[in-house]
């Protein structure tokens, strides 16, 4: 299993970003996905997640309103798109999969992407 995140870089503050996250080796349509992330010194903290079948489940608090979660079944890919990006938003974004239901806690996770960088100049 492998998932792939990309479309991470440097960004001004109030810019947008989209990343994305591309499995294989699984059976995409049966995962329920999530977005988390994690900067220097602090916990990994779970952003946003959707079912298996597209629907948008929690939000975190620090993005509600400008980070949107989706994805494509058919392409095996799920996506972040970010807005209104703030300095504060700079961390390692990871993608996960999760078998069956969706979840806030990052532990309940099946597999994870290795991670992309993602800065937010102020």
């Amino acid at each position: 299993v492998q998932l792939q995140a990309s479309g991470g870089g440097l960004v001004q503050a109030g810019g947008s970003l989209r990343l994305s996250c591309a499995a294989s080796g699984l059976t995409f349509s049966l995962y329920a996905m999530g977005w988390f992330r994690q900067a220097p010194g602090k916990e990994r903290e779970f952003l946003r997640a959707i079912t298996r079948s597209g629907g948008v489940t929690e939000t975190a608090d620090s993005v509600k309103g400008r980070f949107t979660i989706s994805r494509d079944n058919a392409k095996n890919t799920a996506y972040l798109q970010m807005n209104s990006l703030k300095p504060e938003d700079t961390a390692v974004y990871y993608c996960a999969a999760k078998r069956s239901g969706y979840s806030s806690n990052w532990a309940l996770y099946d597999y994870w992407g290795q991670g992309t960088q993602v800065t937010v100049s102020s």
